[in-house]
């Protein structure tokens, strides 16, 4: 067993860090506050590799294993999620479905773009009947021929506004049940499709969570990704690859927390001395650092299976239950580290709580990732 990163995942992490402390810090707290979507920022993730890592540099992606993506979701996560999830969702979700399973030319016409970070993508399952029963579509695309006909509404959408492709799951023929799901892509300026408010949420407010409404939409065959029926495949295939990146995002969330609560003990004083000193502190920070640790390796274990093309369902899943349960530990621990100071925002780790409980949500909640995990232990 070898634990040392290599120079490579050392010079990737490095520049993760450097660009969430010199790009992302400032003004994080006023995005979180009003809601604003890191415009700016993502562009230059963009320019910078981070929107199409583990993307084929044939296709203007970075090439790198799963391991390197883990590194940087963590460094840009302990700064502002919101950043963190455009990312995820644009690596995870879209770049990875369409080079994994697209045509030759959906990747020239749509991943070449993604993975530079021309434009983003957004990953749309998730219905108001339909969240971790995925198997439940009320979105249709009925078959006309040469084309298929979209309708229906989709929730929680992330990159809902600002994406310019987004790939849906609806159902094409009900009597089939899960088998008869496609995966469609769509773009922004098609007749029929209209884009919700704006939801206000706990956390990772600065990014752009929307529902989404198809009306109508005629959405051409050459837009299906792969064989008919393979829609609901196709979504399970994805989110298992997109629970290493969520994973990454909660460790991230939790590591940044600590830091924030290291620093804030060594200089806040208390009974004359400084907090770090009073054991009850030490124990906090102990075993903070120590199931972060623990997060950190199933995160890299997830993406050491995934990049040695062995089974990632278990250990994506053990990763993601495991890493967001810390990450809201922690950050409610580091809050209470600052004591009344950890109540305001300029502190940053009243944030990082908010931020926290979503992982515990979204790309399968941990209830169906306990789901996820028994089925594989009980094969």
């Amino acid at each position: 067993m070898n634990f040392q990163l290599t120079e490579e995942h050392l010079a990737v992490q490095a520049a993760a860090r450097e660009f969430a402390q010199t790009e992302l810090l400032p003004g994080v707290i006023e995005r979180d506050e009003h809601q604003k979507f890191p415009a700016e920022q993502i562009k230059k993730m963009g320019e910078l590799g981070f929107m199409g890592m583990m993307v084929d540099p044939k296709y203007g992606g970075g090439g790198m294993d799963a391991v390197s993506y883990v590194l940087a979701m963590e460094e840009i996560s302990k700064i502002d999620a919101s950043a963190s999830v455009v990312m995820s969702v644009n690596n995870s979700l879209v770049c990875w479905g369409l080079e994994t399973f697209g045509t030759e030319e959906q990747k020239q016409k749509y991943l070449t773009r993604l993975a530079t970070g021309e434009i983003i993508g957004a990953f749309c399952l998730s219905e108001p009947e339909a969240g971790s029963d995925a198997t439940s579509q009320r979105t249709t695309a009925e078959d006309k021929g040469d084309y298929y006909l979209l309708n229906g509404t989709k929730n929680w959408i992330t990159n809902g506004s600002t994406a310019s492709v987004y790939l849906v799951i609806a159902q094409t023929d009900v009597e089939k049940g899960h088998r008869g799901i496609n995966a469609l892509i769509v773009e922004r300026d098609m007749e029929g499709f209209a884009i919700g408010p704006k939801e206000n949420k706990l956390g990772i407010r600065g990014s752009d969570t929307h529902s989404l409404m198809f009306t109508d939409v005629k959405v051409p065959k050459e837009n299906r990704i792969g064989d008919d029926g393979f829609g609901f495949k196709f979504a399970m295939a994805t989110l298992a690859g997109g629970r290493i990146g969520i994973a990454s995002q909660a460790l991230g969330i939790a590591s940044g927390a600590y830091e924030l609560a290291v620093k804030y003990a060594k200089e806040r004083k208390a009974f004359g001395v400084e907090i770090a000193k009073h054991q009850a502190i030490q124990f906090k920070l102990a075993d903070m650092a120590t199931n972060i640790e623990a997060a950190r390796l199933l995160c890299l274990q997830a993406a050491y299976d995934k990049d040695t093309h062995a089974d990632y369902g278990k250990s994506g899943a053990m990763a993601k239950l495991f890493a967001s349960k810390v990450a809201m530990e922690t950050t409610v621990e580091a809050v209470q580290v600052h004591g009344g100071y950890g109540f305001v925002k300029e502190y940053h780790v009243e944030r990082l709580m908010r931020d926290a409980k979503i992982t515990q949500i979204y790309e399968g909640t941990s209830e169906i990732q306990k789901i996820v995990i028994s089925r594989e232990l009980l094969k």
